[in-house]
């Protein structure tokens, strides 16, 4: 079965209730994601289909038709990262990490619909994802700094072509 994966179409020969986490990670070599819990309750597997948040654990890779997987990888240009990932680094965010990619993969999407959110906003949006480290407020305030930064960039689209969320 052929998948767009970060803007890239790929072919696999995996049977059709296979849970996309296992599909990128273990056919594609895509470590982004992480396998957190397998039940879709924490969230570290989140990748975006159709710039929607989902759970790669739980959706079987038969449910993507000809969707568009971004993965955390496919957020930003080797050469820059993207707005979300940038405040996350001015933030110091991540603790021990792992379920950061899910953490701004969510983020990523919130801030593609709203770029104003409320503190509610952020909490309900971000509500599913789990972070045993407990960095929400800094998950929090670096959501607030990518929107700020979002803005600005829309503001003045001339000198920022080539930034993303």
């Amino acid at each position: 079965m052929k998948i767009n994966v970060n803007g890239q179409s790929r072919e696999v020969d995996v049977a059709a209730d296979m849970p996309l986490l296992w599909v990128l990670r273990d056919e594609l070599n895509i470590k982004g994601p992480k396998f957190g819990c397998g039940i879709a309750q924490c969230r570290a597997c989140t990748v975006h289909l159709n710039g929607q948040p989902v759970p790669s654990c739980s959706l079987p890779i038969s449910a993507v038709g000809d969707g568009k997987i971004t993965t955390i990888e496919g957020l930003a240009s080797p050469d820059a990262m993207s707005v979300v990932q940038a405040a996350w680094v001015e933030h110091q965010v991540a603790q021990c990490g792992y379920c950061q990619p899910g953490q701004i993969m969510t983020a990523t999407a919130l801030l593609s619909n709203n770029t104003n959110p409320s503190d509610d906003e952020i909490d309900t949006a971000m509500s599913a994802n789990l972070c045993r480290c407990g960095t929400y407020p800094r998950i929090r305030a670096a959501i607030k700094t990518a929107a700020s930064n979002i803005r600005e960039i829309e503001l003045s689209p001339t000198e920022s072509e080539g930034e993303s969320i």
